[in-house]
């Protein structure tokens, strides 16, 4: 049955909070659905900030083995904050999460200047890669015969895992797979490598990281990043067939078994330098669309921002990032 959105849902067996803007489906009888009764405020910003204080309040209480319900929900009790006659003060949460969307757009700007890639105009050889792609010649390769051997991590318990920097890959799709931050001692795999996890999903790493034993390590950090980006994409299409599950999980083994489709030259090797080329060409028009809708966004706050609110006075004191992001929007020269 379809559920509405506009709501916060709960993942019942793991305490993901989230908030569900569109229609969706759900598989699990363990999952929950919950909609603001007051229709009037039940907006983006609103749920999004409830979100956040349901994950706060209750994520304690619940675990894999003690899952929240429909039932056991109707006994908690959550904060929020309130006016000083204790109503519910959904203009604070209406700012707050605005101000924190205007936030993330600031930090996208300075980053894509920092970078060099607030400049999205396609290159000469870029186009021709985009345009060729339907024509180009495919080839299918081992993954163990071009990149030798994969490797599998090595379980690390939740009570052992000690605090620190290393991000530590596990299955999953929250968070990119990174389940914590670790100090332990353990195997520090190399950045610009490729993981496939329990169910076939491969993912694209671009820095150091430890890896649980449900975690599958493609060595492909020798190639250049976005040709190993490609590479990743080609795993994940490979591998992610919906053959692997918790019955039957995809190892390094499987890895090693794996037949991936990639450009090929009439030599019959890869075609990294086509990869590269294309993948960066991929990567300006994800940029674009971004920054196009960034700036935009920007625009639309300045003009509909409450007079005096630290949102509308921050935007105003800060053009020069609404003119980075219209500069990384631009039309590539159309």
């Amino acid at each position: 049955m379809k559920e509405a959105g506009n709501c916060i849902f709960i993942g019942g067996k793991t305490f993901v909070v989230s908030y569900q803007e569109n229609d969706f489906f759900s598989n699990d009888s363990h999952n929950l659905a919950l909609y603001l009764n007051d229709e009037v405020n039940a907006t983006k910003p609103h749920l999004l900030f409830m979100a956040a204080c349901i994950a706060r309040s209750l994520g304690h209480k619940y675990t894999w083995g003690n899952s929240i319900s429909k039932q056991k929900i109707k006994g908690d009790f959550v904060s929020f904050p309130v006016t000083v006659s204790g109503e519910i003060d959904f203009a604070f949460m209406d700012a707050f999460i605005r101000e924190l969307e205007e936030e993330r757009i600031r930090e996208l700007a300075a980053y894509l200047k920092v970078s060099g890639l607030a400049d999205s105009k396609l290159s000469a050889s870029e186009r021709e890669a985009l345009d060729s792609f339907g024509k180009i010649q495919w080839r299918e390769y081992n993954v163990k015969c071009l990149y030798g051997p994969s490797t599998r991590g090595k379980r690390l318990k939740s009570d052992d895992r000690i605090p620190g920097v290393l991000p530590f890959v596990t299955a999953g799709e929250a968070e990119q797979g990174v389940s914590a931050f670790i100090g332990n001692k353990v195997e520090v795999f190399r950045r610009n490598t490729t993981t496939i996890d329990m169910f076939g999903s491969a993912k694209y790493r671009n820095c150091e990281y430890g890896a649980d034993d449900h975690v599958a390590v493609v060595h492909t950090e020798e190639l250049p990043n976005h040709a190993a980006m490609f590479v990743t994409a080609a795993c994940h299409k490979a591998a992610h067939t919906g053959a692997f599950d918790y019955g039957r999980n995809f190892y390094a083994k499987d890895a090693d078994a794996l037949n991936i489709m990639l450009p090929a030259l009439a030599s019959g090797l890869p075609d990294y330098n086509y990869m590269e080329t294309f993948m960066r060409a991929v990567q300006k028009l994800v940029v674009k669309d971004v920054a196009d809708f960034a700036a935009k966004h920007i625009s639309a706050t300045k003009k509909c921002a409450k007079g005096g609110s630290r949102v509308s006075s921050n935007l105003a004191e800060a053009p020069e990032e609404e003119d980075s992001l219209r500069l990384a929007a631009d039309e590539n020269g159309e």
